[in-house]
Formats: structure tokens, sequence, C-alpha cells
């Protein structure tokens, strides 16, 4: 029996080509999904997170974290590019 692929919308994350270098990100910021993921992964709760993007809401903070946890594999990948980036530029 085939399954149909589900269609997923997130009402507070956008992907649009010049935005973000077409990152996923939170609609109307420049904040990207992986932003807001790296503090979470990092252990930081709600709050904290609004402390470092104080614009956000907490329904933009969770639908980027539903994101992520559909989209792991993409998010992943640019978290892991951002950090090789960020040790270029130590090195």
């Amino acid at each position: 029996m085939a399954t149909a692929n589900a269609r997923v919308s997130y009402p507070h994350v956008t992907k649009a080509p010049g935005v973000c270098g077409g990152k996923a990100c939170i609609d109307g910021t420049r904040i990207r999904v992986y932003n807001v993921v790296f503090l979470h992964k990092e252990g930081a709760a709600d709050e904290k997170i609004r402390e470092a993007y104080p614009d956000l809401t907490p329904a933009q903070i969770h639908a980027a974290l539903a994101y992520y946890y559909d989209n792991r594999d993409e998010i992943d990948a640019d978290l892991a590019a951002d950090e090789g980036w960020a040790e270029s530029l130590r090195g």
C-alpha cells in the first residue's frame, strides 16, 4: 500500500531565495531556524531564547523547533556549515 507524503506547513517559518541565503527563517525576521535550534541544543529554554531574540514570540520559537524536528538533516547541515565557517575564521 502506497502512502502519500503529507505536506506540512509551518506558520511562522519561511524559506525564500534572497532571504537569509534561502535558509529557513522566522517569518518577518532575519533569524534563521538554526539560530534558535543552536540555542535549544545548548540547553536554552524558551526564556533564554527570547532573551537572545526578544522579538520572537513563543509560537515562533516552537514553530522553529517543530520545523527542525521534521527537517533535522537540513538544519543539522546548516549548523555544521556555519560551524565550519566559524572554524575557518579562527584557523
